[in-house]
């Protein structure tokens, strides 16, 4: 499950991105956009991207891994990080695939035309608009409307984070499915490494991070126009996910096409890759076409 190539790209602005890749070089370039502070390490398995003949590129986001911070960043400087990213390594026809916390990030690729199509696995929805601030859990509407009122202190209350406390809180939140996926001993190895690359120049990254998930997104998705999938499991349990299993954000999307599956949790990306690849290679192919 370690990435087959590491490296660093520089930005216009000196800074560096970290990045960590799987599967053929040859095949259409798919960026994954990780959960919380997953960082580089983590993708969705060789064997999947030989299948799939995709080349997946992981991408540290600022102030994680070995990715330089940017205090401040937004959304949208995301996507022109990544527009840097895709020109400097000439990763035409780029794709993404935006998991749990990356959703607003490879979101915010599409809505700059980073990107050619999107898929959204068990993706955090925009907490923040009204909308879905009615349907969240309490405790998750108390952090929104922190995020809301003063981002800065709500930033502060995310930078006690580490390591060890998100994997103990996403396991604690999982489903009994979920729970066993990310606790078999190699893939718990590979997601703690993950985490543990993510904080390893601090907390502020990840907390970044999290205040731009529960801020409103500086982007209209009902403008979007790129082919975007919504992929659910009925048995994801995640408080900070989407708390109507991406059903807003269909309506929301003018081009979404939203599956739910009932039997799996939010480890969907490592049991469904397959064919979430495979949908999202395929509508973005007819669309071109």
């Amino acid at each position: 499950m370690e990435p087959e190539r590491l490296g660093t790209t520089q930005l216009p602005d000196g800074r560096l991105l970290g990045w960590g890749e799987w599967g053929p070089t040859s095949g259409p370039p798919v960026l994954f956009c990780t959960g919380a502070a997953m960082s580089r390490w983590l993708g969705l398995g060789a064997g999947v991207l030989e299948r799939a003949k995709v080349r997946l590129i992981s991408v540290d986001r600022p102030g994680l891994g070995v990715s330089t911070p940017a205090p401040g960043r937004g959304l949208l400087d995301w996507a022109a990080d990544i527009q840097h990213l895709a020109t400097a390594r000439k990763l035409e026809g780029l794709l993404a695939v935006g998991f749990s916390q990356g959703a607003p990030f490879a979101l915010a690729c599409a809505a700059r035309g980073v990107v050619k199509g999107v898929a959204i696995v068990a993706g955090g929805d925009e907490l923040a608009h009204p909308v879905t601030r009615r349907l969240l859990h309490p405790e998750v509407a108390k952090l929104v409307d922190l995020v809301a009122a003063e981002p800065a202190r709500a930033e502060a209350f995310f930078a006690g984070m580490s390591a060890r406390m998100l994997w103990d809180m996403v396991i604690g939140m999982s489903s009994e499915a979920d729970r066993a996926v990310f606790t078999e001993p190699r893939f718990a190895a590979a997601y703690q490494r993950a985490l543990d690359e993510g904080f390893s120049q601090g907390s502020a990254g990840y907390a970044r991070d999290t205040v731009l998930h529960m801020s409103r997104w500086p982007f209209e998705l009902e403008s979007l126009r790129v082919p975007v999938d919504l992929w659910y499991g009925g048995l994801d349990t995640s408080t900070v996910h989407s708390p109507d299993n991406g059903e807003t954000l269909a309506r929301r999307i003018p081009s979404a096409r939203r599956q739910v599956l009932p039997h799996v949790g939010s480890a969907l990306p490592w049991l469904h890759g397959e064919d979430i690849l495979g949908s999202l290679l395929a509508r973005t192919q007819s669309a071109s076409g």
